[in-house]
């Protein structure tokens, strides 16, 4: 999993409210288990006409912000289905950060397993980085980890609260597998131990 620890990007204005797995990534393309190729489906039915044309007035449709890596949503932003493709369609898009009020729970807990920082703040914040991301492509927003602080393009910064565990995890890259590889030096020793002390098994 690729580290988190300082972006500065452009931010896509998302301000409606209850954006559900299946608004990210519609349930026909549930059918692939690899992470890559998901972002060309992102938002398919928001960005996409049934013939497959772009809808111009869709923020990621529109130039300033077809290479956005920060979204700031609405209220209640992942709810719905827990399907872990909406956070790969996300990140294979290039969003790394999402910034909304608040979080399904479940999609919250898979942006970290997938590299992916989603972070709560007031609603009087985030409408200060909304109005920001609208200023658009020259307006970018700073996402720094180890401060935990947003800044606005200019210059104003906020804070915000994460779990010291996800932002290890985020900071180092370590999903569920790299964490378990942090320890290998001691399961290497105990499987040795135990080999030599129950050779039977």
């Amino acid at each position: 999993m690729e580290k988190f620890t300082k972006l500065t990007g452009i931010a896509a204005p998302m301000p409606l409210v209850n954006i559900d797995t299946d608004m990210i990534i519609p349930k026909q393309f549930l059918k692939t288990i690899k992470r890559s190729g998901l972002g060309a489906n992102l938002f398919d039915e928001m960005r996409f006409t049934q013939d497959g044309a772009e809808i111009e007035s869709f923020v990621l449709n529109q130039p300033a912000y077809r290479k956005a890596e920060v979204i700031v949503a609405g209220d209640n932003f992942g709810c719905g289905s827990s399907r872990e493709h909406a956070p790969w369609a996300l990140l294979d898009f290039g969003i790394r950060s999402v910034i909304s009020t608040s979080f399904a729970d479940i999609f919250y807990n898979n942006c970290f397993k997938n590299g992916i920082l989603p972070i709560v703040m007031p609603p009087e914040v985030v409408e200060i980085l909304m109005a920001d991301a609208q200023k658009g492509a020259n307006a970018r927003m700073t996402v720094d980890l180890e401060s935990q602080t947003v800044t606005t393009s200019d210059g104003q910064s906020f804070p915000f609260d994460l779990d010291p565990f996800r932002k290890h995890c985020l900071m180092n890259g370590l999903d569920d597998i790299g964490l378990t590889m942090e320890k290998a030096a001691s399961i290497d020793t105990y499987e040795t131990t135990a080999a030599q002390s129950r050779p039977w098994v």
